[in-house]
């Protein structure tokens, strides 16, 4: 099962800037504990230095990673505390491609974290209880019965 962590970087900030990516580690972490055969793919940890890149390596990665989600993962955990346009993208993707999407958000009004996440949690704590509730059903993540 491919696992593809997607979430806010810059968000909505006009400066050269980062949230925090801590997120991901501990998303990784809670994720492979339950399902420790999961490939998880975190772009953040592949191109930490992406705030530097020029417009070149910048696009083609923006694009490489759309097209994972777009054809390439069974599941997509999105973390989206606040607005994001890549996330949303990323989410878009992953889910015309049939995979499921979790998503850790307290925007439950928002049309994507809405209506294209199989679930939402409002913490990582939340999201980290309920993964009791799902299981491995060939390549995909489906809800227990």
């Amino acid at each position: 099962m491919r696992v593809f962590i997607a979430g806010i970087m810059q968000g909505s900030r006009k400066e050269k800037s980062l949230h925090s990516q801590n997120y991901r580690q501990e998303i990784s972490e809670i994720f492979l504990k339950a399902f420790p055969e999961a490939e998880i793919y975190d772009p953040y940890a592949k191109n930490q230095n992406s705030l530097n890149y020029g417009d070149e390596t910048g696009k083609e990665t923006f694009l490489r990673h759309n097209k994972m989600c777009s054809t390439g993962i069974d599941v997509l955990i999105a973390y989206v505390p606040e607005a994001s346009m890549g996330t949303a993208i990323e989410i878009w993707e992953a889910w015309k491609n049939g995979a499921t999407i979790l998503t850790i958000s307290p925007l439950t009004k928002n049309w994507v974290v809405r209506y294209l996440s199989e679930a939402i949690y409002p913490d990582i704590e939340t999201f980290a209880d309920s993964l009791k509730d799902w299981k491995i059903d060939g390549d995909k993540l489906v809800k227990r019965i």
